[in-house]
Protein backbone atom coordinates (compact mmCIF):
# COMPACT_ATOMS: atom_id res chain seq x y z
CA UNK A 1 0.00 0.00 0.00
CA UNK A 2 2.57 2.43 1.10
CA UNK A 3 4.98 2.01 -1.96
CA UNK A 4 2.61 0.77 -4.64
CA UNK A 5 -0.49 1.45 -4.70
CA UNK A 6 -1.01 5.25 -3.53
CA UNK A 7 1.42 6.24 -6.44
CA UNK A 8 0.09 4.14 -9.06
CA UNK A 9 -3.40 4.27 -8.56
CA UNK A 10 -3.24 8.16 -8.55
CA UNK A 11 -1.21 7.73 -11.72
CA UNK A 12 -4.30 6.39 -13.16
CA UNK A 13 -6.42 9.23 -11.84
CA UNK A 14 -4.17 11.32 -13.42
CA UNK A 15 -4.13 9.46 -16.81
CA UNK A 16 -7.96 9.69 -16.84
CA UNK A 17 -8.08 13.25 -15.93
CA UNK A 18 -6.90 13.98 -19.57
CA UNK A 19 -5.41 16.97 -18.34
CA UNK A 20 -7.61 18.73 -16.66
CA UNK A 21 -6.28 17.16 -13.16
CA UNK A 22 -9.69 16.52 -11.87
CA UNK A 23 -11.51 13.06 -12.22
CA UNK A 24 -15.39 12.79 -11.81
CA UNK A 25 -16.63 10.02 -8.65
CA UNK A 26 -20.41 9.30 -8.93
CA UNK A 27 -21.25 12.83 -10.01
CA UNK A 28 -18.09 14.63 -7.83
CA UNK A 29 -15.23 16.33 -9.24
CA UNK A 30 -12.32 15.86 -7.47
CA UNK A 31 -8.62 16.26 -8.08
CA UNK A 32 -6.83 13.56 -8.93
CA UNK A 33 -3.63 13.64 -6.51
CA UNK A 34 -6.60 14.03 -3.55
CA UNK A 35 -8.10 10.61 -4.82
CA UNK A 36 -6.02 8.02 -2.59
CA UNK A 37 -5.83 10.06 0.27
CA UNK A 38 -10.03 10.02 0.16
CA UNK A 39 -10.04 6.30 -0.30
CA UNK A 40 -7.67 6.00 2.82
CA UNK A 41 -10.66 8.60 4.70
CA UNK A 42 -13.15 6.50 3.37
CA UNK A 43 -12.08 3.17 4.39
CA UNK A 44 -10.65 4.08 7.98
CA UNK A 45 -14.55 5.87 8.28
CA UNK A 46 -16.10 2.43 7.47
CA UNK A 47 -13.74 0.77 9.99
CA UNK A 48 -14.63 3.13 12.41
CA UNK A 49 -18.13 2.06 12.03
CA UNK A 50 -18.33 -1.42 11.23
CA UNK A 51 -15.08 -2.63 13.51
CA UNK A 52 -17.35 -2.13 16.82
CA UNK A 53 -20.42 -4.48 15.66
CA UNK A 54 -17.99 -6.94 13.79
CA UNK A 55 -16.74 -7.75 17.59
CA UNK A 56 -19.81 -7.41 19.20
CA UNK A 57 -21.38 -10.19 16.58
CA UNK A 58 -18.62 -11.92 17.16
CA UNK A 59 -18.56 -12.60 20.54
CA UNK A 60 -22.52 -12.24 20.32
CA UNK A 61 -22.58 -15.63 18.25
CA UNK A 62 -19.47 -17.35 19.01
CA UNK A 63 -18.05 -17.22 15.69
CA UNK A 64 -14.95 -15.17 15.78
CA UNK A 65 -13.14 -18.31 13.85
CA UNK A 66 -15.75 -17.95 10.95
CA UNK A 67 -15.58 -14.52 10.88
CA UNK A 68 -12.15 -13.97 10.80
CA UNK A 69 -12.14 -16.67 8.10
CA UNK A 70 -14.63 -14.82 6.00
CA UNK A 71 -13.51 -11.42 6.12
CA UNK A 72 -9.44 -12.42 5.49
CA UNK A 73 -10.68 -14.55 1.99
CA UNK A 74 -12.88 -11.48 1.11
CA UNK A 75 -9.61 -9.21 1.73
CA UNK A 76 -7.12 -11.32 0.35
CA UNK A 77 -9.53 -11.38 -2.75
CA UNK A 78 -10.25 -7.68 -3.38
CA UNK A 79 -6.41 -7.09 -3.08
CA UNK A 80 -5.64 -9.46 -5.65
CA UNK A 81 -7.78 -8.11 -7.56
CA UNK A 82 -5.92 -4.96 -7.31
CA UNK A 83 -3.71 -6.97 -10.44
CA UNK A 84 -7.07 -5.73 -13.04
CA UNK A 85 -6.23 -2.11 -11.97
CA UNK A 86 -5.15 -0.36 -14.86
CA UNK A 87 -6.12 2.17 -17.89
CA UNK A 88 -9.01 4.01 -16.37
CA UNK A 89 -10.42 2.25 -14.10
CA UNK A 90 -9.76 4.09 -10.81
CA UNK A 91 -13.60 3.57 -9.57
CA UNK A 92 -12.90 -0.32 -9.61
CA UNK A 93 -9.20 -0.30 -7.63
CA UNK A 94 -10.56 2.43 -5.27
CA UNK A 95 -13.35 -0.08 -4.68
CA UNK A 96 -10.99 -2.78 -4.31
CA UNK A 97 -9.17 -0.67 -2.15
CA UNK A 98 -11.75 0.01 0.48
CA UNK A 99 -13.45 -3.45 0.59
CA UNK A 100 -9.72 -5.12 1.37
CA UNK A 101 -8.94 -2.22 3.43
CA UNK A 102 -11.98 -2.50 5.83
CA UNK A 103 -11.80 -6.37 5.56
CA UNK A 104 -8.40 -6.06 6.72
CA UNK A 105 -9.51 -3.73 10.01
CA UNK A 106 -12.07 -6.20 11.33
CA UNK A 107 -9.77 -9.33 10.14
CA UNK A 108 -7.19 -7.72 13.14
CA UNK A 109 -10.22 -6.62 15.64
CA UNK A 110 -10.63 -10.92 15.39
CA UNK A 111 -7.00 -12.07 14.75
CA UNK A 112 -6.11 -10.00 17.83
CA UNK A 113 -9.49 -11.46 19.50
CA UNK A 114 -7.80 -14.52 19.86
CA UNK A 115 -4.82 -13.98 21.69
CA UNK A 116 -6.52 -14.64 24.98
CA UNK A 117 -7.89 -17.67 23.53
CA UNK A 118 -4.24 -19.14 23.08
CA UNK A 119 -2.54 -17.94 25.57
CA UNK A 120 -2.71 -17.29 29.37
CA UNK A 121 -1.96 -13.84 31.63
CA UNK A 122 1.69 -14.88 31.39
CA UNK A 123 2.78 -16.05 27.98
CA UNK A 124 1.12 -12.77 25.96
CA UNK A 125 3.82 -10.78 26.14
CA UNK A 126 5.89 -13.30 24.76
CA UNK A 127 2.93 -14.63 22.57
CA UNK A 128 2.21 -11.58 21.34
CA UNK A 129 5.87 -10.38 20.62
CA UNK A 130 6.66 -13.64 18.79
CA UNK A 131 3.20 -12.76 16.29
CA UNK A 132 4.64 -9.56 15.66
CA UNK A 133 7.85 -10.35 14.70
CA UNK A 134 7.20 -12.85 12.34
CA UNK A 135 4.57 -10.39 10.68
CA UNK A 136 7.39 -7.68 9.92
CA UNK A 137 9.84 -11.04 8.58
CA UNK A 138 6.87 -11.92 6.49
CA UNK A 139 6.08 -8.50 5.26
CA UNK A 140 9.32 -7.92 4.84
CA UNK A 141 10.51 -10.77 2.73
CA UNK A 142 7.44 -10.39 0.51
CA UNK A 143 8.71 -6.41 0.35
CA UNK A 144 11.98 -7.39 -1.02
CA UNK A 145 10.33 -10.02 -3.67
CA UNK A 146 8.48 -7.23 -4.84
CA UNK A 147 11.10 -4.49 -5.15
CA UNK A 148 13.32 -7.27 -6.58
CA UNK A 149 10.81 -7.63 -9.46
CA UNK A 150 9.90 -4.10 -9.76
CA UNK A 151 13.67 -2.93 -10.08
CA UNK A 152 14.66 -5.97 -12.66
CA UNK A 153 11.10 -5.41 -14.82
CA UNK A 154 13.18 -4.02 -17.60
CA UNK A 155 15.41 -7.09 -17.82
CA UNK A 156 12.92 -9.46 -17.74
CA UNK A 157 10.49 -8.14 -20.40
CA UNK A 158 7.71 -6.61 -18.85
CA UNK A 159 6.35 -3.01 -18.49
CA UNK A 160 6.74 -1.06 -14.95
CA UNK A 161 3.11 -1.12 -14.80
CA UNK A 162 2.35 -5.07 -14.72
CA UNK A 163 5.15 -5.37 -12.22
CA UNK A 164 3.46 -2.92 -10.23
CA UNK A 165 -0.23 -4.83 -10.55
CA UNK A 166 1.58 -8.18 -9.84
CA UNK A 167 3.17 -6.71 -6.32
CA UNK A 168 -0.20 -5.92 -5.43
CA UNK A 169 -1.82 -8.54 -6.04
CA UNK A 170 0.64 -10.82 -4.66
CA UNK A 171 0.29 -9.18 -0.96
CA UNK A 172 -3.34 -10.82 -1.71
CA UNK A 173 -2.28 -14.04 -2.30
CA UNK A 174 0.71 -14.11 0.15
CA UNK A 175 -2.56 -12.86 2.84
CA UNK A 176 -4.53 -15.82 1.70
CA UNK A 177 -2.30 -18.64 1.88
CA UNK A 178 -0.48 -18.00 4.90
CA UNK A 179 -3.80 -17.64 6.74
CA UNK A 180 -4.96 -21.23 5.32
CA UNK A 181 -2.20 -22.58 8.48
CA UNK A 182 -4.71 -20.07 10.76
CA UNK A 183 -7.59 -21.80 9.96
CA UNK A 184 -6.27 -25.34 10.15
CA UNK A 185 -5.22 -25.35 13.40
CA UNK A 186 -6.47 -22.65 15.76
CA UNK A 187 -8.64 -23.65 18.39
CA UNK A 188 -11.90 -21.05 19.86
CA UNK A 189 -12.29 -21.29 23.14
CA UNK A 190 -16.33 -21.16 23.76
CA UNK A 191 -17.58 -18.05 24.36
CA UNK A 192 -19.05 -17.15 27.73
CA UNK A 193 -20.98 -14.01 25.93
CA UNK A 194 -22.46 -16.71 23.44
CA UNK A 195 -26.05 -16.42 22.45
CA UNK A 196 -26.79 -17.07 19.24
CA UNK A 197 -29.78 -15.33 17.46
CA UNK A 198 -29.78 -15.62 13.45
CA UNK A 199 -32.85 -13.62 13.04
CA UNK A 200 -31.28 -9.80 13.37
CA UNK A 201 -27.33 -9.97 14.29
CA UNK A 202 -27.24 -6.52 13.09
CA UNK A 203 -29.50 -5.48 15.53
CA UNK A 204 -28.35 -7.57 17.78
CA UNK A 205 -24.74 -7.11 17.13
CA UNK A 206 -25.67 -2.97 17.86
CA UNK A 207 -27.51 -4.16 21.19
CA UNK A 208 -24.14 -5.45 22.26
CA UNK A 209 -22.44 -2.83 21.36
CA UNK A 210 -24.09 -0.47 23.60
CA UNK A 211 -23.84 -2.79 26.26
CA UNK A 212 -20.34 -2.68 26.12
CA UNK A 213 -19.82 0.86 25.80
CA UNK A 214 -21.80 0.73 29.05
CA UNK A 215 -20.04 -1.88 30.70
CA UNK A 216 -16.59 -0.92 29.67
CA UNK A 217 -16.91 2.28 32.87
CA UNK A 218 -16.60 -1.37 35.34
CA UNK A 219 -12.77 -1.24 33.54
CA UNK A 220 -11.50 1.66 34.38
CA UNK A 221 -7.88 0.48 33.46
CA UNK A 222 -8.58 -0.50 30.20
CA UNK A 223 -10.19 2.44 29.40
CA UNK A 224 -7.12 4.51 30.88
CA UNK A 225 -5.05 2.38 28.90
CA UNK A 226 -7.03 2.80 25.72
CA UNK A 227 -6.92 6.95 25.66
CA UNK A 228 -3.03 6.84 26.56
CA UNK A 229 -2.35 4.01 23.69
CA UNK A 230 -5.10 6.69 21.77
CA UNK A 231 -2.27 9.35 21.89
CA UNK A 232 1.60 7.67 22.08
CA UNK A 233 -0.16 5.15 19.08
CA UNK A 234 -1.49 8.27 16.92
CA UNK A 235 2.09 9.52 17.30
CA UNK A 236 3.71 6.16 16.29
CA UNK A 237 1.66 5.99 13.20
CA UNK A 238 2.58 9.60 12.22
CA UNK A 239 6.10 9.01 11.96
CA UNK A 240 6.19 5.86 10.38
CA UNK A 241 3.29 8.10 7.90
CA UNK A 242 5.60 11.09 7.60
CA UNK A 243 9.54 10.27 8.05
CA UNK A 244 9.60 9.42 4.58
CA UNK A 245 8.49 12.90 3.72
CA UNK A 246 10.55 14.28 6.19
CA UNK A 247 13.76 12.53 4.74
CA UNK A 248 12.87 13.47 0.84
CA UNK A 249 11.78 17.60 1.04
CA UNK A 250 13.88 17.95 4.26
CA UNK A 251 16.74 16.27 3.87
CA UNK A 252 16.54 15.78 0.15
CA UNK A 253 17.36 11.88 0.20
CA UNK A 254 16.20 9.69 -2.89
CA UNK A 255 13.01 7.57 -3.33
CA UNK A 256 15.19 4.95 -3.85
CA UNK A 257 17.23 5.15 -0.46
CA UNK A 258 14.18 5.34 1.16
CA UNK A 259 12.83 2.17 -0.59
CA UNK A 260 15.60 0.80 1.25
CA UNK A 261 15.36 2.60 4.95
CA UNK A 262 11.98 1.25 4.70
CA UNK A 263 12.75 -2.23 3.95
CA UNK A 264 15.40 -2.49 6.42
CA UNK A 265 13.13 -1.11 9.20
CA UNK A 266 11.03 -4.20 8.45
CA UNK A 267 13.68 -6.77 9.29
CA UNK A 268 14.70 -4.51 12.79
CA UNK A 269 11.00 -4.67 13.46
CA UNK A 270 11.36 -8.83 13.47
CA UNK A 271 14.67 -8.06 16.03
CA UNK A 272 13.15 -5.35 17.94
CA UNK A 273 9.76 -7.28 18.78
CA UNK A 274 11.59 -10.56 20.01
CA UNK A 275 13.87 -7.53 22.45
CA UNK A 276 10.81 -6.57 23.82
CA UNK A 277 9.74 -9.95 24.39
CA UNK A 278 13.12 -10.33 26.59
CA UNK A 279 12.47 -7.00 28.15
CA UNK A 280 9.19 -7.54 29.25
CA UNK A 281 10.27 -10.70 31.00
CA UNK A 282 12.72 -8.83 32.41
CA UNK A 283 11.31 -5.81 33.80
CA UNK A 284 7.40 -6.66 33.33
CA UNK A 285 4.84 -5.13 30.36
CA UNK A 286 4.76 -1.47 31.67
CA UNK A 287 7.99 -1.12 31.95
CA UNK A 288 8.82 -2.32 29.01
CA UNK A 289 6.44 0.05 27.08
CA UNK A 290 7.71 2.90 28.73
CA UNK A 291 11.05 1.81 27.53
CA UNK A 292 9.82 1.95 24.19
CA UNK A 293 7.96 5.50 24.47
CA UNK A 294 10.82 7.13 26.19
CA UNK A 295 12.83 5.61 22.87
CA UNK A 296 10.39 6.81 20.80
CA UNK A 297 10.90 10.72 22.40
CA UNK A 298 14.49 9.97 22.01
CA UNK A 299 13.82 9.43 18.10
CA UNK A 300 12.09 12.96 17.71
CA UNK A 301 14.67 14.92 19.24
CA UNK A 302 17.60 12.84 17.32
CA UNK A 303 15.40 13.97 13.97
CA UNK A 304 15.15 17.58 15.36
CA UNK A 305 18.49 18.28 16.48
CA UNK A 306 20.69 15.45 14.91
CA UNK A 307 19.47 14.39 11.55
CA UNK A 308 21.01 15.78 8.63
CA UNK A 309 22.59 13.29 6.42
CA UNK A 310 21.52 9.75 4.54
CA UNK A 311 23.38 7.87 7.31
CA UNK A 312 21.52 9.68 9.56
CA UNK A 313 18.18 9.02 8.45
CA UNK A 314 19.43 5.29 8.20
CA UNK A 315 20.02 5.47 11.76
CA UNK A 316 17.03 6.35 12.72
CA UNK A 317 15.10 3.92 10.59
CA UNK A 318 17.00 1.34 12.54
CA UNK A 319 16.22 3.05 15.83
CA UNK A 320 12.63 3.17 14.88
CA UNK A 321 12.63 -0.60 13.79
CA UNK A 322 14.02 -1.75 16.89
CA UNK A 323 11.05 0.22 18.54
CA UNK A 324 8.34 -0.67 16.69
CA UNK A 325 7.46 -4.35 16.57
CA UNK A 326 8.10 -4.13 20.76
CA UNK A 327 5.67 -1.29 20.84
CA UNK A 328 3.09 -2.71 19.54
CA UNK A 329 3.66 -5.98 21.09
CA UNK A 330 3.42 -5.11 24.38
CA UNK A 331 0.79 -2.41 23.99
CA UNK A 332 -1.18 -5.60 22.63
CA UNK A 333 -0.47 -7.56 25.38
CA UNK A 334 -1.05 -5.53 28.09
CA UNK A 335 -4.74 -4.56 26.85
CA UNK A 336 -5.18 -7.79 26.46
CA UNK A 337 -5.09 -8.66 30.41
CA UNK A 338 -7.18 -5.40 31.22
CA UNK A 339 -10.67 -6.67 29.32
CA UNK A 340 -13.77 -9.11 30.10
CA UNK A 341 -13.63 -12.62 29.54
CA UNK A 342 -15.74 -13.98 26.45
CA UNK A 343 -15.98 -10.15 25.07
CA UNK A 344 -12.47 -9.75 23.87
CA UNK A 345 -13.41 -9.51 19.84
CA UNK A 346 -15.87 -5.82 21.41
CA UNK A 347 -13.02 -4.37 23.10
CA UNK A 348 -10.09 -5.66 20.94
CA UNK A 349 -13.10 -3.57 18.28
CA UNK A 350 -12.24 -0.74 20.36
CA UNK A 351 -8.48 -1.23 20.77
CA UNK A 352 -8.42 -1.10 16.91
CA UNK A 353 -10.38 1.80 16.49
CA UNK A 354 -8.17 3.82 18.97
CA UNK A 355 -5.17 3.12 16.24
CA UNK A 356 -7.06 3.37 13.03
CA UNK A 357 -10.04 6.37 13.94
CA UNK A 358 -7.83 8.85 15.65
CA UNK A 359 -4.52 8.24 13.25
CA UNK A 360 -5.68 12.21 11.87
CA UNK A 361 -4.45 13.98 14.78
CA UNK A 362 -0.74 13.83 14.66
CA UNK A 363 -0.75 14.24 11.18
CA UNK A 364 -2.80 17.37 11.48
CA UNK A 365 -0.20 18.88 14.04
CA UNK A 366 2.63 17.99 11.99
CA UNK A 367 0.93 20.02 9.13
CA UNK A 368 -0.04 22.83 10.79
CA UNK A 369 2.54 23.40 12.59
CA UNK A 370 4.40 23.23 9.00
CA UNK A 371 2.29 25.46 7.66
CA UNK A 372 2.68 28.09 10.30
CA UNK A 373 6.10 27.94 10.88
CA UNK A 374 7.67 26.59 7.47
CA UNK A 375 9.78 23.83 9.35
CA UNK A 376 9.90 20.25 8.71
CA UNK A 377 12.02 20.08 12.05
CA UNK A 378 9.60 21.82 14.58
CA UNK A 379 6.77 20.07 12.83
CA UNK A 380 8.26 16.61 13.71
CA UNK A 381 9.37 17.85 16.79
CA UNK A 382 5.86 18.46 17.68
CA UNK A 383 4.73 14.90 17.40
CA UNK A 384 6.74 14.43 20.79
CA UNK A 385 3.36 15.97 22.73
CA UNK A 386 1.65 12.52 21.47
CA UNK A 387 4.24 10.39 23.35
CA UNK A 388 4.64 12.42 26.43
CA UNK A 389 0.63 12.61 27.05
CA UNK A 390 0.59 8.70 26.79
CA UNK A 391 3.72 8.29 28.53
CA UNK A 392 2.13 10.18 31.56
CA UNK A 393 -0.76 8.49 31.04
CA UNK A 394 0.89 4.67 31.12
CA UNK A 395 2.65 5.92 34.35
CA UNK A 396 -0.15 6.95 36.45
CA UNK A 397 -2.20 3.43 35.20
CA UNK A 398 -1.38 1.02 37.85
CA UNK A 399 -0.92 -2.42 36.60
CA UNK A 400 0.51 -6.00 37.98
CA UNK A 401 4.05 -5.03 36.51
CA UNK A 402 5.98 -8.56 37.68
CA UNK A 403 8.04 -10.20 35.68
CA UNK A 404 7.65 -12.79 34.32
CA UNK A 405 9.06 -15.86 34.51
Amino acid sequence: ITLFLGPYITDIAQNASAGTGFINVFGLSVAAGSYFPYLVAISVLFQVLFLPLAGAIADYTNQKKLLLAFFTALGSFSTSMLFFLQGDNYLFGGLMFIIANLSFGIAMVLYNAFLNDISIASERDKVSSIGWAFGYLGGGTLLALNLALFSSADMIGITKSLAVRICLSSAGIWWGLFSIITFLFIKQKKSVASQINKKNLITVGYAQLKKTFKDAKNYPKALTFLIAYLFFNDGVQAVIALSAQFGQEELGISLQYLTIVILIVQFVAFIGALTFKQISQWFGSKKALIISLLIWIAAIIYSYAFLFTESDFMLLGIIIGLVLGGTQAISRSIYSQLIPEGAEAEYFSLYEISERGTSWMAPLIFGLVFQFTGSYRLAIFSLMLFFIIGLVLLIKLKLDNKPNP
